[in-house]
């Protein structure tokens, strides 16, 4: 005879063993179909960015490169694709694949959100230019329109995120960069850098190792097969071509390259005694170090004098709004000044 008590705790057990799987919203079951729900929505969302990025760049997106963007087998690719074009956002005809513009529409929401996310990684963290990407390729899935709304008005209605790629609007329009290759850029011509391409990784690892960011001019003073030199704040860089096709630049007047490279001057340029009017801060200063020089008056129009350098050379101080700072030759270089005639 089976002891009641023994029944009775068997009973509840399975009580609550059936509860944890079966709970609405919180029991295993509901769980694992809200992951497997995100699941399909994140391919979803990163299939319509490649079919997006294809019509762009004027290719035509296949089955094999959805694919392999994704990191998915074909049949889980084809799956995926039957699913999109239920939910009326691709057309597949011929075996031709194309955003219906619900499709565009949700494309364009996803772009902005990674392309805003990445400016604010920028502009409001301390996370490596490295990081910036692969943290916008996750939180990008969870920003709704309003919420990335909000964010375009808290960074100033940016256009154009740290790499140089333009953020679509709310209303879907882009401003492009209108850059071309840097290996297209004539010899001992000057340049300005409009766009960084953050793909490969590997790639972008190379650029962000030599410290280029939109902004810089640079001047190509050699070009060969195996490698591209050219010159930008003072620095010589040498890359391999592939490197430099994920440059792109736009031409400057020569004028507006001298007034670039002679007109303006580093802080670092200051001897003590001199003066100088801030001219602006680099781009490639970011998060928690540009909101320091924020914090410490460092704006457009502000006057610094170089007071004293270290007997090593290395830092100098600066009197800034009053104050005596001072600033490592790194922090120094990038912030642009005007020289101020001494009287």
């Amino acid at each position: 005879m089976v002891d009641p008590l023994i029944a009775l705790a068997t009973a509840v057990i399975l009580i609550l063993i059936l509860a944890a799987i079966f709970w609405p919203e919180r029991g295993l079951a509901a769980r694992w179909r809200q992951n497997s729900q995100l699941t399909e929505r994140v391919r979803s969302e990163d299939a319509l960015k490649h079919i997006h990025k294809f019509e762009i760049d004027g290719r035509r997106p296949t089955l094999e490169s959805i694919a392999g963007a994704l990191s998915i087998s074909l049949d889980d690719t084809a799956n995926l694709l039957a699913a999109m074009q239920t939910n009326n956002l691709v057309t597949l005809q011929d075996g031709e694949i194309h955003l219906t513009p619900n499709g565009r529409d949700a494309a364009l929401h996803i772009i902005r959100a990674h392309r805003l996310w990445e400016r604010y990684l920028a502009e409001e963290t301390g996370f490596d230019q490295a990081e910036w990407h692969g943290q916008a390729e996750t939180f990008e899935h969870h920003l709704t329109p309003e919420q990335a709304n909000a964010l375009a008005l808290q960074l100033g209605n940016p256009t154009h995120d740290p790499h140089g790629d333009p953020i679509p609007t709310a209303d879907g329009e882009l401003v492009e960069h209108g850059g071309q290759p840097l290996t297209t850029l004539p010899l001992d011509t000057p340049g300005l850098i409009v766009h960084l391409e953050d793909e490969p990784e590997v790639v972008y690892a190379q650029l962000a190792a030599e410290e280029l960011h939109p902004g810089m001019v640079v001047r190509v003073t050699e070009a060969v097969p195996s490698r591209i030199r050219f010159w930008s704040n003072g620095d010589e860089h040498i890359v391999a071509p592939i490197v430099a096709e994920n440059i792109s630049v736009v031409p400057l007047p020569e004028e507006e390259a001298e007034e670039e490279t002679t007109g303006c001057e580093r802080l670092t340029c200051l001897e003590p005694g001199e003066s100088a009017e801030v001219v602006s801060i680099l781009s490639a200063s970011r998060g928690a170090e540009r909101r320091r020089f924020m914090d410490l008056g460092v704006l457009p129009g502000t006057k610094i004098t170089a007071e004293m350098r270290s007997p090593g050379g290395d830092p100098t101080a600066y009197i800034i709004r009053g104050a005596l700072i001072a600033l490592r030759k790194e922090q120094a270089n990038l912030i642009k000044v005007r020289r101020l005639e001494t009287t």
